[in-house]
């Protein structure tokens, strides 16, 4: 335990060397704010070319600027590598890997467990492991827990353990990543108050839980409580589109009530992720303890045929002119999972886009952040936004409504558009044009 005395007393003085393994939308931010704040850190990267980009001062993720990192790598307190045996000179071991779902929707932790194994085999006494990469709970002290104290050392003894969930929201302007609490859950009292005393310099206010589960079981929650509000704001979308009445209209009205209601919009599906992904651990897990979760499974079917949705309405949009979807010259505009990122896990422009090309519509897209998409055997390049692509096309789909597009001139250039975001909602000139979700 005095190794561990002394490496509270290296992180007041900011003196504790951080790692941070994974250099994705969470593990670069991260590190970021970690040197910012005055410690020296190193990432830990498989991908070759992430870290040749932060060696040379450069950044890849859209909510880091080049500048920090540029000030950060002229001062030394930022660097990266491939090398996992660096890991043994870390005092502090963030991890932020994906952990995304199997085909058959189940929990895929592979990553994780990769990451906590490269650590088990460099594990020293005075160490602190955080794993921040979202998952079931339990995961952390029935599973990661024991491989570490394979080691021979002992949790809250030897080295401190803990599970601090990450709650980055990509294109956030409002909430940057210091602004958002953290919240962080020990293995022991020790681990909780070591992770603590390392977040505070970084973030504005950190929350400390009883335990790395509740810490787990807290990501799950803020994550299905989205995910189960866009499921009925979806629901109430199809439900609308029955009823001949404007989805966003009604929306936005109940969104006055200045208490008892959390506005939630609909769109063309779930993307990224988290929210398409973490509800579906939480219900793995109680499917284990024989405990079915109702509400999620129902919200994940509403919101996983949203796409399937979408391309119906696109062949009853042109049913209207007597068009049919093969054949189709169809322009898609945006196909990142949320605006003003170029990030596409999840991101149901794939599967509308997939569905599109099997009925044998001629689609393009543009989208100023996604230069390449990948569609089953098909790869399609963004196309620059003319006038002339937009006057060609017999539908324009507005899939993820990026700021950078001008709507009003989408609308005036385009025979007919399919807005699922609302992006043409303060037009006035075109609306006859303009069909909604």
């Amino acid at each position: 335990m005095t190794r561990l005395r002394e490496l509270g007393a290296r992180i007041d003085a900011r003196q504790a060397r951080i790692g941070v393994m994974g250099l994705g939308y969470v593990g670069l931010p991260l590190a970021v704010e970690f040197a910012k704040a005055g410690f020296p850190v190193t990432g830990f990267e498989l991908d070759g070319e992430k870290v040749r980009a932060i060696m040379e001062s450069r950044s890849y993720i859209e909510d880091v600027a080049q500048s920090d990192v540029a000030a950060l790598r002229e001062r030394g307190a930022l660097r990266a590598t491939t090398d996992f045996g660096e890991l043994a000179g870390c005092d502090v071991v963030n991890v932020c890997v994906p952990t995304p779902l199997t085909k058959t929707k189940d929990p895929d932790i592979s990553f994780m467990a990769s990451a906590v194994e490269d650590i088990r085999k460099r594990l020293r006494a005075g160490q602190l492991v955080i794993l921040g990469s979202t998952t079931y709970p339990g995961t952390t002290h029935e599973l990661f827990l024991p491989l570490l104290e394979a080691s021979g050392l002992r949790v809250g003894e030897d080295f401190a353990l803990a599970f601090a969930p990450e709650r980055i929201d990509p294109a956030n302007k409002r909430f940057r990543v210091r602004e958002v609490p953290k919240v962080v859950g020990g293995e022991t009292p020790l681990c909780t108050q070591l992770a603590v005393k390392v977040f505070e310099p970084v973030f504005d206010h950190v929350v400390p839980v009883s335990s790395s589960q509740a810490a787990e079981m807290v990501k799950l929650l803020e994550n299905t409580f989205r995910a189960i509000n866009i499921g009925l704001a979806n629901e109430v979308a199809l439900m609308c589109d029955k009823l001949g009445l404007d989805v966003w209209e009604v929306i936005e009205a109940a969104a006055t009530k200045p208490y008892g209601y959390m506005k939630f919009l609909p769109g063309p599906g779930l993307g990224g992720h988290c929210i398409p992904i973490d509800p579906t651990y939480l219900s793995w897990k109680m499917k284990a303890l024989n405990f079915p979760a109702r509400f999620i499974e129902l919200a994940t079917e509403i919101n996983t045929q949203m796409p399937a949705h979408v391309v119906r309405r696109i062949g009853d949009i042109l049913n209207e002119d007597r068009l049919a979807v093969n054949g189709a010259r169809i322009l898609m505009l945006g196909v990142a999972y949320k605006a003003n990122v170029s990030d596409m896990r999840e991101s149901p422009a794939i599967e509308i886009a997939e569905l599109l090309l099997q009925k044998g519509a001629n689609l393009d897209y543009h989208d100023p952040h996604v230069a390449e998409l990948g569609v089953g055997d098909h790869t399609l390049k963004s196309v620059e936004l003319s006038d002339e692509a937009l006057a060609a096309a017999d539908l324009v789909i507005i899939v993820t409504d990026h700021d950078a597009v001008d709507y009003a001139r989408v609308v005036s250039r385009a025979q007919r558009v399919f807005d699922t975001r609302n992006a043409t909602r303060a037009l006035k000139q075109g609306r006859e044009k303009i069909r909604k979700l």
